[in-house]
């Protein structure tokens, strides 16, 4: 048995210093509650997962969209929503409550809510899984992906500031390398939290940690807030709740989350009585390459793709329609889930990377990250990828590059896996669909769209490549690129009402204890139910934490 040898007391108490918890205690602050912040990890990692992120949020009918021509709506977000959600369960009801205060949100106030904290964000608007299947169907209709000035950083930085400030003056207390094990609760109320004192770490950001006990702790609290984030560091959780309708899970993935997004307050919070719900629905990226330079173990990294690359299966064969870069993340597992395979390629080329390829994370993206102009101008606008993308072309294991498309298809079949490739099949998919090219019209419907798309400003200036046949040299050199599925979010969570509240089995709140963010699948316990439409789960961390928050201030 572990000594405690660490007592506290607080009106609120918020375990886990992600984006939504540092949103919750930043809400109970400004309403006069005394907060008490514990994290297993190191103070290196104060932000947690968003830190790392590309800051992307969803906003509507927002000024940049109007700038860039786009026409948005509620009812063409809400549209968008539900067409992607697909809710079909009894357990949807509070997500599909959640959503669409979300979606209000998001067509409301908060723009203006992160503005009046110092948020900017990049003038021009992206367009995230644009779908493909009619207006009904999933995707998001218009360009909605809103890139935060700063990206990760600048969206933790604010409400990391008012967590500081309040540190300062004695209102806060942040305790790092305490990890918890249980809640504790006396006649069915949660009053606060008992766990491990672990030993001190040097760790840096991202950097896995030791779990070695050092001694106990007990928190008594008014008001708990569980803010511990998802699984996605936990393959065997993963794996566990993978469901059929995506196949089997990949014998080998990478990992887009720190090793500490594992999930073990999950078995904590049930045992409290909060009901877990739709564990099952998940998103993982498939465009995921292994980082030559990795920071915690397995760590993968996404392309975030412009819609022009070839996409083929691990044996040559062309991905069905609308299966595109870009278009449907989840639609694109499920078909690849089915060919026996862990990999798939992008067949494109020098000009189409340079236009088109972004990589997921603050760390590489360091123009926008350092809000630098200068630099910005240099690597997004110039010839030339951009300095991290080059970075991989030079060191990533998972890319080839080559002047023709034998030697292209020679070089695919040298990497792992690259056994599986028919070299007839890729000629014959590429050739084909460079024919496609030489008219103003064609049969191609990702040849259609590429001409399309480029109506857009945004994606004409610094999205879109100008189509061209893959074979031309004057865009080469070739490139492919080995893509594997890349763990990174948990959909579901903790059941929730509209004020954060943690229900039990019966549909009852659990009285003191609050979820937000990923831990409570972004509200309710799945506000995206079956898909997400991208910059929404930093939104989902803002919104599930500030309500949480102000609820958790308000009971006290």
């Amino acid at each position: 048995m572990t000594a405690k040898t660490s007592i506290h007391s607080t009106d609120v108490l918020v375990i886990g210093w992600g984006l939504s918890g540092l949103v919750a205690a930043a809400e109970a602050i400004t309403a006069g509650r005394r907060v008490v912040i514990v994290d297993q990890q190191p103070r290196t990692d104060l932000g947690g997962q968003a830190w790392w992120s590309f800051g992307g949020l969803f906003l509507i009918d927002s000024p940049e969209q109007r700038r860039m021509g786009v026409r948005d709506s509620y009812d063409l977000a809400r549209q968008d929503w539900l067409g992607n959600a697909g809710f079909d369960r009894e357990e949807d009801a509070w997500p599909r409550r959640w959503a669409e205060a979300y979606l209000q949100f998001a067509a409301g106030e908060k723009r203006s809510w992160l503005r009046e904290r110092g948020v900017g964000f990049f003038p021009i608007v992206g367009w995230a899984e644009r779908g493909g299947y009619g207006a009904l169907g999933p995707g998001n209709s218009v360009p909605r992906f809103h890139i935060t000035w700063g990206t990760g950083p600048g969206i933790v930085a604010p409400f990391q500031t008012a967590v500081e400030e309040a540190e300062k003056t004695g209102r806060l207390t942040v305790l790092p390398r305490h990890r918890v094990t249980a809640l504790r609760t006396q006649d069915g109320t949660v009053t606060g939290a008992e766990g491990e004192i672990l030993t001190s770490s040097a760790a840096a950001r991202g950097e896995q940690s030791g779990r070695e006990v050092a001694g106990g702790f007990e928190i008594d609290a008014a008001a708990t807030i569980i803010a511990a984030g998802g699984i996605g560091g936990n393959h065997d959780l993963v794996r566990a709740a993978w469901p059929e309708r995506l196949g089997t899970p990949p014998a080998e993935m990478l990992t887009g989350v720190p090793a500490y997004v594992d999930g073990s307050m999950q078995s904590v919070a049930s045992a409290a009585g909060a009901r877990l719900i739709n564990g099952d629905r998940m998103w993982h990226y498939v465009e995921g390459i292994r980082n030559w330079d990795p920071v915690w173990p397995g760590h993968g990294i996404r392309i975030l793709p412009g819609p022009s690359s070839l996409w083929l299966d691990a044996t040559g064969r062309r991905l069905p329609v609308p299966l595109y870069p870009g278009f449907d993340t989840l639609g694109t597992l499920a078909h690849l889930r089915t060919t026996g395979h862990g990999h798939s390629w992008f067949v494109t080329t020098r000009q189409i990377v340079e236009k088109e390829f972004a990589l997921s994370g603050s760390e590489q993206n360091p123009d926008l990250t350092g809000k630098d102009v200068p630099l910005l101008v240099r690597s997004r606008l110039a010839k030339g990828p951009t300095d991290p993308v080059q970075a991989f072309l030079d060191r990533g294991e998972d890319f080839v590059v080559e002047k023709d498309l034998a030697r292209l298809i020679a070089r695919m079949r040298e990497l792992p896996g690259g056994e599986a490739l028919d070299p007839d099949r890729v000629r014959e998919e590429v050739v084909a669909r460079d024919r496609e090219m030489d008219n103003d019209f064609t049969k191609d419907a990702q040849v259609a769209m590429l001409r399309s798309a480029r109506a857009y400003r945004g994606d004409r200036l610094i999205r879109t490549a100008t189509p061209h046949r893959l074979q031309d040299p004057s865009a080469g050199p070739m490139v492919a690129v080995r893509l594997r599925v890349l763990t990174r979010k948990s959909l579901g969570g903790m059941e929730t009402d509209l004020e954060g509240r943690a229900l039990s089995a019966d549909g009852s709140a659990v009285l003191g204890l609050y979820a937000a963010g990923e831990a409570s699948g972004f509200g309710g316990g799945g506000v995206h139910g079956y898909r997400a439409l991208e910059g929404t789960f930093l939104g989902g961390c803002l919104f599930s934490g500030r309500e949480a928050g102000r609820a958790a201030a308000g009971a006290v």
